[in-house]
């Protein structure tokens, strides 16, 4: 078995490669290729990455190049976590829309679109490359951000692919340490949109004990996810800590509007240089405890997981980004959800869920809308689209703030958006 990563030089690599490692008992792989643009920061990665494995005993091939068909000739695997234009167009998605007194963050509201105008194409180029190339039946795995914008372009192109993110992990382990069980005791009904998602239920040995948990331990939750322990009563489920964007939007913006604290990517890029000077130590032969700080806690898990049920399958339950297919009666088949689906080689096997509170389904609808459009625009560059899916979104409100924001956005990604940039 041959995987090829996609944007190896990040600086989440060694936590991924480490995941490999230490499922290999479920994952026997062949070959692992990490591919880049960037060779001299593959390098460095690629370095380190090497190193955990010879410490780990691995013994498959680990391959550094920056040439894609070398990458995905006969991949089984591929698995995508680029990001167009690095941390300073991060900066930008996180600051330029607060000057329009929108929210910035690089998944959500205008940043999450703009991120989306500029990655979508990438993936679906990529996407083609490996429909040529890769072994047959071979598998996306998609932890490119906004996830489930670029899920939704590679499933309406018919790709075979599966999306992934890490909060639901993160939220099993937060409701096992509070119930005081074992994470694979817990299972969770974790429902809605990629950074859209609730906690609805949370079943230990077939009971839900979510209701007990809101009762007993809802201040702590509030505190870690930074939302209202009466709003969560009020929800009776848990939501993600991305909701705190549209529960508590006026103060989230006050928040960033007050320079009392740098953005996410300033922080992420102070990180990212600390972490590759340790990466370059020739000595250094393992992932360092700074890299939890970087954020995408349990990302090699979810990754490693996802893939050895592909590979093995096992038949488990995972939470996805995939086709809703029947699972929430309030969105059509073929809009992609986040939700908890059976894993085996034939892909992920969803089953129909209970229909989202009118309070829930209403917001996950308009966002849906919002990602649609934002596709359209991303693979057609048509302006109109991109208008359209900025009205649409919530975070952004107005027509007057939407028209204006969107010719500032694609100003400001001038050089990653040829499509709209196009001569008549």
């Amino acid at each position: 078995m041959k995987i090829a990563v996609v944007g190896g030089a990040s600086t989440y690599t060694p936590e991924l490669v480490d995941g490999f490692a230490t499922h290999r008992d479920r994952l026997p792989v062949d070959e692992l290729v990490l591919l880049d643009i960037n060779r001299e920061r593959l390098d460095i990665v690629g370095g380190l990455a090497r190193r955990i494995l010879e410490k780990r005993d691995w013994p498959g091939k680990l391959t550094l190049t920056g040439a894609r068909d070398q990458a995905l000739d006969g991949a089984s695997f591929v698995v995508i976590q680029l990001r167009v234009g690095g941390q300073q167009a991060r900066l930008l998605d996180e600051t330029l829309p607060l000057e329009f007194g929108c929210i910035g963050q690089e998944t959500t509201g205008p940043g999450g679109f703009a991120k989306a105008l500029r990655t979508v194409p990438v993936v679906l180029e990529i996407a083609e490359e490996v429909s040529r190339r890769a072994a047959r039946d071979a598998w996306i795995v998609d932890f490119t951000n906004p996830v489930g914008i670029v899920m939704q372009a590679l499933l309406d192109e018919g790709h075979r692919a599966i999306g992934l993110c890490n909060s639901a992990m993160g939220f099993q382990r937060m409701v096992a340490r509070l119930l005081r069980v074992a994470p694979t005791e817990v299972s969770l009904e974790h429902v809605g949109l990629n950074h859209l998602t609730w906690e609805r239920v949370a079943r230990v040995a077939g009971e839900d004990r979510l209701p007990q948990l809101l009762s007993s331990a809802a201040d702590e939750i509030a505190g870690e996810i930074g939302l209202p322990t009466s709003l969560i009563r009020l929800l009776r489920a848990i939501p993600s800590y991305y909701l705190r964007y549209y529960y508590c939007t006026d103060e989230v913006l006050a928040e960033q509007l007050s320079g009392r604290k740098r953005s996410r990517a300033e922080e992420v890029m102070a990180i990212e240089r600390t972490l590759l000077e340790m990466y370059a130590d020739p000595a250094l032969d393992e992932k360092p405890a700074l890299l939890m700080q970087r954020g995408g806690a349990y990302y090699s898990e979810a990754a490693a997981q996802l893939i050895a049920s592909l590979h093995a399958g096992t038949g488990d339950v995972q939470a996805v980004d995939i086709r809703n297919d029947g699972t929430l009666p309030d969105l059509p088949d073929d809009a992609v959800v986040e939700v908890p689906a059976r894993i085996d080689r034939a892909g992920a096997h969803v089953q129909p869920l209970a229909p989202l509170l009118p309070e829930m389904a209403g917001l996950v609808q308009q966002v849906k809308a919002y990602e649609r459009l934002t596709v359209t625009a991303a693979v057609n560059g048509d302006r109109t689209a991109a208008l359209h899916a900025l009205m649409a979104n919530p975070l952004v409100r107005t027509y007057a703030t939407a028209q204006a924001l969107l010719g500032a956005l694609l100003d400001a990604n001038h050089d990653h958006l040829p499509r709209f940039f196009r001569p008549n």
